[in-house]
């Protein structure tokens, strides 16, 4: 089988894992077993759906990506960035609706990683990135307001700009505790670990803001309040009632959840890569995502992907084989089976205050601001993707996102292509892109293109092939520096044959091998230039041109 469609946990297993090695990463395991543990509560709980299934999604889908996934140290499970894509779900099409665009989506990213387009997705622009990211950190940031101040708004619109007219009519709710809680929350979120590094600040916020409102009876919201009790077992798995209709309604959400995932997983990869010196292995990586979102799916949880934080968390604290990401997952475990009837202690402005700083970690502003300065292109991608995400929606914004990118990317290739002239006039002493030295006869005018002939520069070819002012007897289109001829440069080249043999004028094709005379003869190029035209190298193109009297 090939080396990429082997799991990392495999291959690590087969050349022997050391005990030190296996140490520390089970150090590591119960160090984000324990960070893990607040988010995955908060994410669930900002998603629309109760904390028990983000602890479900980070149990199931953590063994499996660890156990299955591409990467030394991914840890899977849910992420901010499925918040918005989630919460919308949720909205129009129900828990159930949610539980089955998972379940497609997990079909659709084996998929991808079947056909290996791995690879392929570490090509999506990086101010697309940025603009979607910040957008989603926006809207988390928003999402908060209403349990950061204790305003105990019953339904908070989903969209953004009503959220904030809801949140400014109902100000005189402020509730001090709560905010006195969820700003306690942040300061010790950011900054406890530099006086305790191997304790995270979270769940010292967690485990204070609790006990502080047990004890003085503090009212704020709180998870058992809003939401009741958290089971502290595994529901048993059932697979989602899957009809056609359903998969019609769904499709498009799935392939949101699907496409962010890809993205969102193989860029922890790749930046746990650049703190290991590892390689990841892409496509194996999205078939191990997409049996995560499945089986999260079937145990009743929400889509999963890799955690860039806490990933980054697993690296910093020594782990560096899969086993830390398995023991992260069965520490989750222990503590649903053992202490899930206190977690619906916690004051839901605690929580708040963590997702807010995870909104400020996703904002990438520096990264916002950086691109701002840069290419003009650049910048109309990052803000037409973040004013999408936080004014209508994140399946729009990544969709046109890639659809500005790549009509983007198409002007800069059309751009990268060389149409060079050169008659007898201008050749004498002249290099052209190498050290030879031609000969060209009189009348006859010859044409360097360099650069792929595809529909994007097709018509900047022709234009200029067909805009001179001379009338020689014979043209060489020399293209030995043409790597890629579409459909579109076929016909367009097709045309400039016509149009020059109509005026009486030979055209000789240079620069053309074997390959490529195939590719010419399933084009049907030979019906417009006979083969004695269209030859391998220049000098036979200039000896074919002095032929001609």
């Amino acid at each position: 089988m090939n080396k990429e469609f082997i799991p990392k946990l495999f291959s690590l297993l087969k050349e022997g894992i050391s005990k030190e090695t296996i140490t520390k990463d089970v150090l590591s395991g119960l160090i984000v077993g324990i960070v893990a543990l607040p988010l995955a509560i908060a994410f669930a709980i900002a998603s629309g759906v109760s904390p028990e299934k983000g602890i479900v999604t980070a149990i199931i889908a953590g063994i499996i990506i660890s156990t299955f996934g591409g990467s030394r140290v991914q840890i899977g499970g849910p992420t901010g960035a499925f918040i918005v894509i989630v919460y919308g779900i949720v909205q129009e099409f129900g828990v159930n609706g949610l539980t089955i665009a998972t379940f497609m989506a997990g079909f659709i990213i084996i998929g991808l990683g079947l056909a290996r387009l791995g690879n392929l997705l570490k090509f999506i622009p990086y101010s697309l990135i940025v603009g979607f990211t910040s957008g989603i950190a926006l809207i988390i940031f928003s999402s908060q307001i209403n349990d950061f101040f204790g305003l105990q708004i019953a339904k908070v619109p989903a969209d953004f700009m009503d959220k904030w007219v809801v949140y400014f009519e109902n100000i005189d709710k402020i509730n001090g505790y709560a905010i006195a809680i969820a700003a306690g929350t942040v300061i010790i979120t950011l900054y406890f670990q530099k006086l305790i590094k191997k304790i995270p600040g979270s769940i010292v916020a967690i485990l204070l803001s609790t006990i502080v409102v047990q004890i003085f009876g503090i009212p704020v919201d709180t998870i058992e309040s809003n939401f009741g009790e958290i089971p502290n077992h595994l529901s048993m798995p059932s697979l989602p009632n899957v009809d056609y209709a359903t998969v019609k309604s769904l499709i498009q959400p799935a392939f949101a959840i699907a496409l962010l995932g890809g993205i969102e997983s193989l860029l922890s990869a790749v930046v746990s890569d650049s703190m290991i010196g590892g390689k990841h292995r892409s496509n194996m990586e999205l078939i191990a995502q997409g049996a995560a979102n499945i089986c999260s799916a079937i145990f009743g949880g929400i889509p999963a992907t890799g955690a860039i934080a806490r990933t980054a968390t697993n690296v910093k604290n020594g782990g560096r084989t899969p086993i830390a990401g398995i023991v992260h997952a069965l520490v989750l475990l222990s503590i649903m089976l053992l202490f899930a009837p206190y977690a619906k202690l916690i004051p839901l402005s605690c929580l708040a205050g963590i997702l807010m700083v995870v909104a400020y970690h996703m904002s990438e502003w520096r990264q916002f601001r950086s691109i701002l300065k840069g290419n003009r292109m650049d910048i109309i991608i990052l803000l037409s993707t973040f004013f999408l995400t936080v004014i209508f929606d994140l399946v729009i914004a990544i969709e046109i996102g890639i659809v500005l990118s790549s009509f983007m990317f198409m002007k800069r290739m059309s751009e990268s292509v060389l149409v060079e002239k050169i008659t007898a006039d201008n050749i004498n002493g002249e290099h052209l892109f190498d050290d030879e030295l031609l000969e060209l006869p009189k009348n006859v005018l010859l044409y360097e293109i360099n650069g792929p002939l595809f529909f994007g520069a097709a018509r900047q070819f022709q234009e200029t092939i067909s805009n001179t002012h001379l009338q020689p007897k014979v043209i060489i289109i020399r293209m030995r520096y043409v790597p890629l001829i579409d459909a579109t440069g076929y016909q367009s080249l097709k045309e400039i044959i016509k149009s020059y043999r109509a005026k009486g004028i030979k055209v000789i094709l240079s620069g053309i091998n074997e390959e490529t005379k195939k590719d010419f003869e399933k084009n049907e190029m030979f019906l417009v230039l006979e083969e004695e035209y269209i030859l391998k190298h220049i000098n036979e193109a200039l000896d074919k041109a002095k032929s001609f009297k």
